[in-house]
Protein backbone atom coordinates (compact mmCIF):
# COMPACT_ATOMS: atom_id res chain seq x y z
CA UNK A 1 0.00 0.00 0.00
CA UNK A 2 2.84 2.39 0.81
CA UNK A 3 4.51 1.69 -2.54
CA UNK A 4 1.24 2.23 -4.42
CA UNK A 5 0.54 5.44 -2.52
CA UNK A 6 3.97 6.80 -3.39
CA UNK A 7 3.44 5.89 -7.04
CA UNK A 8 0.15 7.79 -7.07
CA UNK A 9 1.78 10.85 -5.50
CA UNK A 10 4.51 10.64 -8.14
CA UNK A 11 1.87 10.35 -10.89
CA UNK A 12 -0.06 13.38 -9.61
CA UNK A 13 3.13 15.44 -9.52
CA UNK A 14 4.09 14.20 -12.98
CA UNK A 15 0.70 15.07 -14.43
CA UNK A 16 0.94 18.58 -13.01
CA UNK A 17 4.54 19.02 -14.18
CA UNK A 18 3.64 17.86 -17.69
CA UNK A 19 0.87 20.44 -17.79
CA UNK A 20 3.15 23.25 -16.65
CA UNK A 21 6.44 22.56 -18.43
CA UNK A 22 6.92 18.86 -19.21
CA UNK A 23 9.37 16.40 -17.69
CA UNK A 24 6.82 14.30 -15.82
CA UNK A 25 8.38 11.05 -17.00
CA UNK A 26 11.45 11.87 -14.94
CA UNK A 27 9.29 11.35 -11.85
CA UNK A 28 7.16 8.34 -12.80
CA UNK A 29 9.89 6.31 -14.53
CA UNK A 30 12.30 6.29 -11.54
CA UNK A 31 9.34 5.77 -9.17
CA UNK A 32 8.34 2.60 -11.03
CA UNK A 33 11.92 1.37 -11.02
CA UNK A 34 12.05 1.95 -7.26
CA UNK A 35 8.84 -0.07 -6.92
CA UNK A 36 10.56 -3.03 -8.58
CA UNK A 37 9.12 -2.80 -12.10
CA UNK A 38 11.69 -3.91 -14.78
CA UNK A 39 13.17 -1.02 -16.85
CA UNK A 40 11.40 -1.58 -20.18
CA UNK A 41 8.09 -2.26 -18.46
CA UNK A 42 8.63 0.78 -16.22
CA UNK A 43 9.16 2.98 -19.27
CA UNK A 44 6.07 1.60 -21.01
CA UNK A 45 3.97 1.79 -17.83
CA UNK A 46 5.06 5.38 -17.21
CA UNK A 47 3.91 6.37 -20.69
CA UNK A 48 0.54 4.65 -20.26
CA UNK A 49 -0.01 6.12 -16.78
CA UNK A 50 0.66 9.70 -17.90
CA UNK A 51 -1.45 9.48 -21.06
CA UNK A 52 -4.84 10.21 -19.39
CA UNK A 53 -3.35 13.20 -17.57
CA UNK A 54 -2.12 14.61 -20.86
CA UNK A 55 -5.61 14.16 -22.31
CA UNK A 56 -7.09 16.12 -19.39
CA UNK A 57 -4.52 18.89 -19.81
CA UNK A 58 -5.14 19.06 -23.56
CA UNK A 59 -8.84 19.59 -22.93
CA UNK A 60 -8.07 22.38 -20.47
CA UNK A 61 -5.94 24.09 -23.16
CA UNK A 62 -8.43 23.62 -26.01
CA UNK A 63 -8.99 27.36 -26.53
CA UNK A 64 -5.28 28.15 -26.67
CA UNK A 65 -4.66 25.29 -29.11
CA UNK A 66 -7.49 26.50 -31.34
CA UNK A 67 -5.77 29.87 -31.65
CA UNK A 68 -2.45 28.53 -32.95
CA UNK A 69 -1.82 29.84 -36.47
CA UNK A 70 1.98 29.59 -36.84
CA UNK A 71 1.95 25.87 -37.71
CA UNK A 72 -0.44 23.38 -39.28
CA UNK A 73 -1.81 21.60 -36.21
CA UNK A 74 -3.40 18.80 -38.27
CA UNK A 75 -0.10 17.91 -39.96
CA UNK A 76 1.68 18.01 -36.62
CA UNK A 77 -0.95 15.72 -35.12
CA UNK A 78 -0.58 13.12 -37.88
CA UNK A 79 3.21 13.16 -37.64
CA UNK A 80 3.03 12.83 -33.87
CA UNK A 81 0.85 9.73 -34.12
CA UNK A 82 3.08 8.06 -36.70
CA UNK A 83 6.33 9.02 -34.97
CA UNK A 84 5.03 7.91 -31.58
CA UNK A 85 4.16 4.49 -32.97
CA UNK A 86 7.58 4.13 -34.62
CA UNK A 87 9.31 5.09 -31.39
CA UNK A 88 7.24 2.64 -29.34
CA UNK A 89 8.13 -0.22 -31.68
CA UNK A 90 11.81 0.71 -31.39
CA UNK A 91 11.55 0.60 -27.59
CA UNK A 92 10.10 -2.89 -27.73
CA UNK A 93 13.03 -4.21 -29.79
CA UNK A 94 16.00 -2.20 -28.45
CA UNK A 95 17.45 -1.48 -24.96
CA UNK A 96 16.65 1.74 -23.09
CA UNK A 97 20.35 2.41 -22.54
CA UNK A 98 20.79 3.42 -26.18
CA UNK A 99 18.79 6.61 -25.66
CA UNK A 100 19.43 7.07 -21.96
CA UNK A 101 22.99 8.30 -22.63
CA UNK A 102 21.61 11.13 -24.77
CA UNK A 103 19.02 12.37 -22.26
CA UNK A 104 21.21 15.04 -20.55
CA UNK A 105 22.43 16.34 -23.93
CA UNK A 106 18.88 16.59 -25.27
CA UNK A 107 17.77 18.39 -22.11
CA UNK A 108 20.70 20.81 -22.32
CA UNK A 109 19.93 21.59 -25.96
CA UNK A 110 16.20 21.99 -25.40
CA UNK A 111 16.60 24.18 -22.33
CA UNK A 112 19.18 26.36 -24.09
CA UNK A 113 17.02 26.89 -27.18
CA UNK A 114 13.96 27.71 -25.08
CA UNK A 115 15.90 30.21 -22.96
CA UNK A 116 17.46 31.93 -25.97
CA UNK A 117 14.12 32.01 -27.76
CA UNK A 118 12.42 33.94 -25.00
CA UNK A 119 15.24 36.06 -23.64
CA UNK A 120 17.05 36.74 -26.92
CA UNK A 121 14.35 36.25 -29.62
CA UNK A 122 16.45 38.03 -32.25
CA UNK A 123 18.91 35.14 -32.21
CA UNK A 124 16.24 32.49 -32.68
CA UNK A 125 14.55 34.42 -35.49
CA UNK A 126 17.62 33.68 -37.61
CA UNK A 127 17.24 29.95 -36.89
CA UNK A 128 13.54 29.77 -37.55
CA UNK A 129 12.52 26.60 -39.36
CA UNK A 130 9.93 26.43 -42.07
CA UNK A 131 8.43 24.15 -44.69
CA UNK A 132 9.72 20.59 -44.66
CA UNK A 133 12.25 21.33 -41.94
CA UNK A 134 9.44 21.88 -39.44
CA UNK A 135 7.79 18.57 -40.32
CA UNK A 136 11.05 16.59 -40.19
CA UNK A 137 11.94 17.96 -36.76
CA UNK A 138 8.45 17.25 -35.43
CA UNK A 139 8.58 13.66 -36.70
CA UNK A 140 11.98 13.04 -35.06
CA UNK A 141 10.70 14.46 -31.78
CA UNK A 142 7.66 12.18 -32.02
CA UNK A 143 9.88 9.12 -32.54
CA UNK A 144 11.88 10.04 -29.46
CA UNK A 145 8.66 10.69 -27.57
CA UNK A 146 7.34 7.22 -28.36
CA UNK A 147 10.66 5.57 -27.54
CA UNK A 148 11.57 7.13 -24.21
CA UNK A 149 9.88 10.50 -23.78
CA UNK A 150 12.07 11.82 -20.97
CA UNK A 151 12.45 15.56 -21.49
CA UNK A 152 10.02 15.54 -24.40
CA UNK A 153 8.29 18.62 -23.00
CA UNK A 154 11.47 20.68 -23.20
CA UNK A 155 12.23 19.43 -26.71
CA UNK A 156 8.73 20.35 -27.81
CA UNK A 157 8.95 23.85 -26.30
CA UNK A 158 12.35 24.35 -27.93
CA UNK A 159 11.02 23.18 -31.29
CA UNK A 160 7.92 25.35 -31.07
CA UNK A 161 10.19 28.30 -30.36
CA UNK A 162 12.10 27.57 -33.57
CA UNK A 163 8.78 27.23 -35.40
CA UNK A 164 7.94 30.83 -34.48
CA UNK A 165 5.55 30.47 -31.55
CA UNK A 166 5.94 32.95 -28.67
CA UNK A 167 2.71 32.64 -26.64
CA UNK A 168 3.74 30.40 -23.73
CA UNK A 169 0.19 29.21 -23.05
CA UNK A 170 -0.45 28.32 -26.70
CA UNK A 171 2.92 26.54 -26.78
CA UNK A 172 2.06 24.62 -23.62
CA UNK A 173 -1.31 23.57 -24.99
CA UNK A 174 0.04 22.44 -28.35
CA UNK A 175 2.97 20.67 -26.69
CA UNK A 176 0.63 18.71 -24.43
CA UNK A 177 -1.71 17.81 -27.30
CA UNK A 178 1.10 16.52 -29.51
CA UNK A 179 2.72 14.63 -26.62
CA UNK A 180 -0.65 13.04 -25.90
CA UNK A 181 -0.92 11.86 -29.51
CA UNK A 182 2.64 10.46 -29.47
CA UNK A 183 1.92 8.63 -26.26
CA UNK A 184 -1.49 7.49 -27.49
CA UNK A 185 0.15 5.59 -30.33
CA UNK A 186 2.78 4.25 -27.94
CA UNK A 187 0.12 3.16 -25.43
CA UNK A 188 -1.58 1.03 -28.10
CA UNK A 189 1.73 -0.63 -29.01
CA UNK A 190 2.78 -1.25 -25.39
CA UNK A 191 -0.61 -2.69 -24.45
CA UNK A 192 -0.64 -4.97 -27.50
CA UNK A 193 2.88 -6.21 -26.69
CA UNK A 194 2.02 -6.90 -23.04
CA UNK A 195 4.76 -4.54 -21.80
CA UNK A 196 2.60 -2.70 -19.23
CA UNK A 197 2.51 -3.46 -15.49
CA UNK A 198 -1.22 -2.80 -15.11
CA UNK A 199 -1.80 -2.73 -11.31
CA UNK A 200 0.63 0.14 -10.80
CA UNK A 201 -0.28 1.82 -14.06
CA UNK A 202 -4.04 2.03 -13.47
CA UNK A 203 -3.60 3.56 -10.01
CA UNK A 204 -1.08 6.09 -11.35
CA UNK A 205 -3.32 6.98 -14.30
CA UNK A 206 -6.10 8.16 -11.98
CA UNK A 207 -3.69 10.39 -10.07
CA UNK A 208 -2.12 11.69 -13.31
CA UNK A 209 -5.52 12.85 -14.59
CA UNK A 210 -6.08 14.91 -11.45
CA UNK A 211 -2.56 16.32 -11.58
CA UNK A 212 -2.75 17.06 -15.30
CA UNK A 213 -5.97 19.02 -15.10
CA UNK A 214 -4.93 20.87 -11.94
CA UNK A 215 -1.57 21.73 -13.48
CA UNK A 216 -3.14 23.07 -16.68
CA UNK A 217 -5.55 25.31 -14.77
CA UNK A 218 -2.77 26.56 -12.51
CA UNK A 219 -0.32 27.17 -15.35
CA UNK A 220 -2.72 29.52 -17.13
CA UNK A 221 -2.94 31.66 -14.00
CA UNK A 222 0.81 32.11 -13.71
CA UNK A 223 2.56 35.21 -15.07
CA UNK A 224 4.03 34.13 -18.47
CA UNK A 225 7.43 35.61 -17.60
CA UNK A 226 7.58 33.62 -14.38
CA UNK A 227 6.45 30.48 -16.17
CA UNK A 228 9.19 30.87 -18.78
CA UNK A 229 11.78 31.35 -16.05
CA UNK A 230 10.42 28.31 -14.24
CA UNK A 231 10.71 26.19 -17.38
CA UNK A 232 14.35 27.22 -17.81
CA UNK A 233 15.18 26.54 -14.15
CA UNK A 234 13.52 23.11 -14.20
CA UNK A 235 15.32 22.23 -17.43
CA UNK A 236 18.68 23.35 -16.06
CA UNK A 237 18.17 21.37 -12.84
CA UNK A 238 17.22 18.19 -14.69
CA UNK A 239 20.14 18.62 -17.09
CA UNK A 240 22.65 18.93 -14.23
CA UNK A 241 21.11 15.98 -12.41
CA UNK A 242 21.30 13.62 -15.37
CA UNK A 243 24.83 14.72 -16.29
CA UNK A 244 25.87 14.04 -12.68
CA UNK A 245 24.05 10.71 -12.66
CA UNK A 246 25.84 9.57 -15.81
CA UNK A 247 29.29 10.70 -14.61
Amino acid sequence: MLSMSLLMVAAFASGALNAVAGGGAFITFPALLFAGVPPVSANASSTVALFPGQAASSWAYRREIGGVAEVNVTQFAILSLIGGLVGAVLLLVTPNALFADFVPWLLAFATGVFAIGHYAPGVVSRLRLGGRGVLVVQFLIAVYGGYFGGGIGFLMLAALTLFGLRDIHAMNGLRILLAMLMNGAAVAAFAFAGAVSWPETLAMAVAAVAGGYAGAIGAKRVDPRRLKTGVVLIGAALTLYFFAKGA
